[in-house]
């Protein structure tokens, strides 16, 4: 019944709303994948250690623990829209606060409140991708939503290091006049600006439109606490978790590091060799997507997660070692490999679980919180040891894990091959 009622919606409607979800995939990675550019600067301007330094993302992220499951709430009782209202709000509040307070104590609150924002975000943009965009082209919306969101992880770096460079510049007069009130020694404060611009055009364009009812199916749906514990008893679940937590561990923790590990070892500036750096290992998680979908039609998704965590290791063992020139192509090429991941993980984590799917990727997504986890403790590892080299080898935990579920996990559905489709 559902579903007929959905093919009937005005198409206008449904396209409109496709079209806001790609808009707010774009904003919401233009946005998060910020911190790895901005993280050198951030040390040197606070003069804090990498540990302290470390909380910055540990406050962005451990907000997706906090408000996931408080945003299914308020996506089930007051509607879609007005939790993109209310999460682009907190957006633009966080990032007015910082632009225009920017103490270490506002920084922090800052972060997880758009921190929260994003979580919000997240929990109603999929499944009002499927109802907008139609159940049978939800598989297909879903990449292009990748897509654009790799897209704006690679626009945000250059736009920072574009800004970087403009402001205090005397031949950039517009950008100084539109960031007048940015110290050019903390030009990083611009993009949060632009944060704060991004998130009130978002709130005036889902204010005008008109938006379909969420209606989920059963199996979509969050169930009560006894269905949480039911499945945090089962070591599946546990394990799967774990995977969600190493696999943001190992994106964040590369990412947000990169930059600085550059300008220590390398001495490249992070506003400029740094960010481009950045830019280019989410643009090279795009292309590995588009080559990790074509392997998945040849071979089945537990080979590929082990294919592509052993060369995932070696990129990063090659970028920590090697010249200048090596590192530059080596951290990218981690991106590249490391971009299949998540999507597999969880495919195969739903797989192996016969019911209770909403709630099973309830707890998944909870466990995003592992970007929370990842530089806090590099950055402690690395003042312990006086290496930053040292930190960032905590990350090898992670990708080992990674690795390791190619071999452990044993899904109820695997998935399907051309082979596979040819032999029926």
């Amino acid at each position: 019944m559902s579903s007929s009622l959905n093919n009937s919606m005005n198409t206008s409607r449904s396209k409109s709303s496709v079209i806001l979800v790609m808009l707010t995939f774009f904003v919401i990675s233009f946005i998060t994948n910020i911190m790895g550019p901005i993280f050198p600067a951030l040390v040197n301007d606070y003069h804090i250690s990498l540990t302290i330094a470390g909380f910055f993302p540990f406050a962005f992220f451990i907000a997706y623990g906090v408000m996931s499951i408080p945003a299914g709430i308020i996506t089930e009782r007051l509607g879609a829209k007005v939790t993109m209202l209310l999460g682009f709000g907190l957006s633009a509040a966080g990032a007015l606060l910082l632009a225009l307070l920017p103490t270490l104590t506002s920084v922090m609150a800052s972060l997880f409140l758009i921190g929260s924002a994003m979580a919000m975000l997240q929990v109603v943009i999929n499944p009002l991708l499927r109802i907008a965009g139609g159940e049978e082209n939800f598989a297909f919306n879903s990449v292009a939503a990748q897509l654009v969101f790799g897209g704006a992880a690679t626009i945000s770096p250059l736009v920072y290091s574009y800004l970087a460079g403009a402001i205090g510049s005397s031949s950039s007069t517009w950008v100084n006049q539109l960031f007048f009130w940015v110290p050019q020694q903390l030009s990083w404060l611009s993009m949060y600006g632009i944060f704060a611009l991004l998130s009130l055009v978002m709130i005036l364009i889902i204010a005008k439109l008109n938006m379909p009812k969420l209606a989920l199916n059963e199996d979509e749906k969050i169930g009560a606490l006894d269905v949480h514990l039911e499945l945090l008893r089962s070591k599946t679940v546990r394990l799967f978790f774990l995977a969600i937590v190493a696999y943001v561990a190992t994106e964040q923790g590369i990412a947000n590091s990169m930059s600085l590990f550059l300008q220590t070892y390398h001495g490249l500036n992070p506003e400029v060799e740094g960010a481009n750096a950045v830019s280019q290992f989410w643009l090279m998680m795009v292309f590995g997507c588009m080559l990790g979908m074509g392997l998945l039609r040849l071979m089945d998704s537990r080979t590929v997660l082990k294919l592509f965590s052993l060369v995932a290791i070696a990129c990063y063992l090659t970028a920590l070692f090697s010249a200048t020139s090596i590192a530059l192509l080596a951290f990218p090429a981690v991106g590249f490999c490391i971009s299949v991941m998540f999507s597999i993980i969880f495919s195969l984590a739903l797989n192996s679980m016969p019911k209770h799917h909403g709630s099973f990727a309830g707890i998944l997504c909870s466990g995003i919180i592992g970007g929370a986890l990842a530089s806090p403790i590099i950055g402690m590892v690395a003042d312990a040891s006086g290496e930053l080299r040292t930190g960032m080898f905590c990350v090898f935990i992670t990708l080992g894990y990674i690795l390791s579920i190619g071999f452990w996990a044993k899904p109820l559905v695997t998935n399907k091959t051309w082979n596979a489709a040819s032999e029926t």
